[in-house]
């Protein structure tokens, strides 16, 4: 695991946490200068990775972010979000802050804490000592469990995630609890490293003894820290004489296990406020609503007992109250497969067995009915748009069957278009043979080279390629461009324009976060001033991340992904420049707000931008940036006349997963809600929902129309 580090803050005095690998930056901005030593970390009663200690009389933040004070014997006295106003008199104070990177403030001193629409500021009585600890977004598995392919073996295995818990408590769903499972490699023989066991929790898992079946236990196992094993009565069973039977057949026995993880998961999530988050949590009140239940005694239960009250509540009554699931996960019986399962468990995704082969098919994904005749896949076009180097490619803009174009360059078809089924889940992905229509395309490479990206630099890299000068509207469509207007987060962009084959070669071979590439690919190559450059012949590949919109551009991605990037978007067909033009722009804006990859198509769906043309490889869960309100959302506004406007607000997973909390930035809101649910409707006014909207950049669907919140149109409401 990579610890945060402190650097002095860029825009004044100060301090910046950062959490390099993960891409994560929060400034604190302080009167004056100040000079800090490294601090040790036992001061701290939660787990933190890394402390510094300064004086100082204030501290400020760009932006409100959920505060919890508590005294020196750790129970809370206040909560303060937006429009607070708290004074505490002399003594000794833990805070913690819940931004894009959890830290925590100690103090010996009276405190006011104030904020308003875009700061919170946090007055001491006088200067004083501070100390600042920070906990790491990013954890890395703690070591390498060998098996074989057989469903005995993978149990044990599976057996080893809970390892990965910092606690056991129902503080294990908020996603800082939750470090990285062990990761799994095939052998001959099993082989488990010391050390890697799970908690002594009293709960078993009995699996079907089908590979399939074992697998779909793996993010179970991990949130509760079970073992597994392999039986004749598939069955959840304590040490405590509690049996909960999980169903037969494999396919019975896939959705029990899911509905348990989700019913267990949100009632962790309302109980712990039992506990050191004791706080007004809009989640509870609804549970309670519904269910008859002492939270306080189910709180100081031993997980064993915990699990017979939680499994005897009526699911039905609950399933509404669930958070969206940040994703499903369809997966082939193929052994390889099984080095994914720690990664899917620490998603916490749903991993379901994918539909039969006969569900599969060959043919391509047709481009827009009106598709241009200007497309990706032709020729470059000169500085006038028109096309040259005609002996490149031929840019007819027809769509070819796969099947007569899997000659071309080797391009190997993958197994076929698959269309998994739909789910309830926010994403969908797809791991094994076969190329997903509307879902994810996981590849085992993806998840270990996400493991091994190297600590970012002071800003976010990010590169942009246009290779043809007709495209240019792509990344010029604003002052600020695609990327990089986001005051507390620094983006390094860079812009080329019509490289040579050997520039867009150390373009790809440079480290950067996100490489996007605006142009054409003809033959599952890149098509350069000078020539084609096939991924085949890149020595290394340093981006990270990639946007490559270009007509046809799968083969090249999963390519890359085999080579070093660990996530991507590409097209399945031909895209005409109009229509890639807006989708570019689009997606762009969304990773640069804090959606993951796989959010971010899914709203670009959502809003019809993209239909199957385009799809996620690598691991989706991916986010380049951070969401400057803590999580990202969506917005829907209906105008009521009168000056009034009903907001609805959908928020989504962050990159570190399900449990997280937020809280919206209105008047009259003072709960928080779990992340992945949709906010209660509220009625504002004109001028509060424009202030409230000018808060952050975020997708709006105003009367059906959809826009962003910081456009000109929604001034003046």
């Amino acid at each position: 695991m990579t610890e945060p580090t402190f650097e002095p803050r860029e825009d004044g005095p100060g301090v910046t946490i950062v959490d390099a690998v993960a891409n994560r930056r929060f400034p604190l901005a302080t009167p004056a200068p100040i000079a800090y030593d490294e601090d040790d970390t036992d001061w701290c009663q939660f787990p933190i990775d890394a402390a510094i200690a300064f004086e100082t009389s204030s501290l400020v933040l760009p932006y409100v972010v959920p505060t919890c004070v508590r005294d020196a014997s750790g129970d809370p006295v206040l909560e303060a979000e937006h429009f607070a106003f708290e004074t505490l008199p002399e003594g000794t104070y833990l805070l913690e802050l819940t931004g894009p990177i959890r830290f925590y403030l100690e103090v010996q001193t009276g405190l006011t804490i104030a904020s308003a629409d875009d700061r919170l500021s946090i007055e001491f009585d006088e200067e004083t000592r501070v100390r600042l600890g920070a906990c790491s977004t990013q954890d890395r598995p703690a070591g390498t469990v060998t098996t074989t392919a057989d469903p005995v073996d993978l149990a044990r295995a599976v057996s080893t995630f809970g390892s990965a818990l910092k606690t056991t408590t129902a503080e294990r769903s908020l996603p800082s609890y939750r470090g990285h499972p062990p990761l799994i490699e095939l052998g001959d023989a099993v082989d488990l490293p010391d050390g890697i066991e799970p908690p002594d929790t009293g709960v078993t898992i009995v699996a079907p003894n089908d590979r399939l079946a074992v697998y779909a236990t793996a993010p179970l196992a991990f949130y509760l820290g079970t073992t597994v094993v392999t039986g004749d009565r598939p069955r959840l069973e304590t040490d405590a004489g509690f049996e909960y039977p999980l169903g037969r057949t494999t396919e019975r026995f896939v959705e029990t296990v899911a509905r348990v993880l989700k019913c267990v998961f949100f009632v962790d999530s309302v109980s712990r406020t039992e506990g050191v988050y004791d706080i007004d949590l809009h989640d509870r009140h609804r549970f309670e609503e519904r269910v008859d239940v002492d939270l306080a005694t189910l709180y100081e239960k031993p997980l064993a007992e915990q699990l017979r009250t939680i499994l005897s509540m009526p699911f039905e009554a609950l399933e509404d109250l669930f958070p969206t699931w940040p994703a499903t996960t369809f997966v082939t019986a193929e052994p390889a497969n099984a080095t994914a399962l720690p990664f899917l468990a620490d998603d916490l995704s749903l991993i379901r067995p994918a539909p039969d082969a006969a569900a599969r098919t060959r043919g391509v994904p047709d481009p827009p009915a009106d598709v241009e005749a200007f497309t990706r896949s032709g020729p470059m076009a000169d500085e006038t748009g028109d096309s040259r180097s005609e002996s490149i490619g031929s840019g007819t803009g027809k769509a070819q069957d796969a099947t007569a174009d899997s000659g071309s360059a080797g391009r190997p078809i993958d197994d076929g278009y698959v269309s998994p089924p739909e789910t309830d889940a926010f994403e969908t992905a797809w791991l094994g043979d076969g190329i997903p229509l509307g879902a994810n395309k996981l590849h085992p490479a993806a998840f270990a080279h996400d493991l091994e990206r190297s600590p970012a630099g002071d800003a976010i890299e990010i590169t942009v390629v246009c290779n043809d000068p007709a495209m240019v509207a792509e990344y010029e469509a604003s002052e600020d461009g695609l990327y990089g207007n986001r005051d507390e987060l620094p983006f390094a962009v860079t812009v080329h324009r019509t490289l040579t084959v050997e520039e867009l070669r150390a373009a790809f071979e440079s480290e950067a976060d996100l490489l996007h590439y605006v142009g054409h690919v003809e033959n599952d190559a890149f098509v350069c001033r000078d020539g084609t450059l096939e991924v085949s012949e890149l020595s290394t590949v340093g981006v990270d991340s990639f946007l490559i919109n270009g007509c046809r551009s799968y083969e090249p991605g999963i390519r890359l992904l085999e080579a070093g990037s660990a996530a991507g978007i590409v097209t399945l067909s031909e895209v005409g420049n109009r229509d890639a033009t807006a989708v570019g722009q689009l997606l762009a804006r969304l990773l640069n707000c804090g959606f993951t990859f796989r959010s971010a198509m899914a709203i670009a769906r959502e809003h019809r931008f993209v239909g199957n043309q385009y799809v996620v490889v690598g691991d989706g869960s991916v986010a380049i940036a951070q969401s400057g309100g803590g999580v990202p959302n969506q917005c829907y506004v209906e105008s009521l006349g009168d000056g009034r406007y009903e907001l609805r607000q959908q928020t989504y997973h962050s990159q570190h997963g399900v449990g997280a909390l937020c809280i919206p930035y209105l008047d009259d809101v003072d709960r928080y809600y779990l992340a992945g649910t949709e906010l209660p409707t509220t009625t504002l006014r004109g001028p509060e929902l424009e202030r409230f909207f000018q808060l952050e950049a975020i997708p709006v669907v105003f009367d059906d129309e959809f826009c962003w919140s910081t456009d000109g149109r929604l001034s003046g409401l």
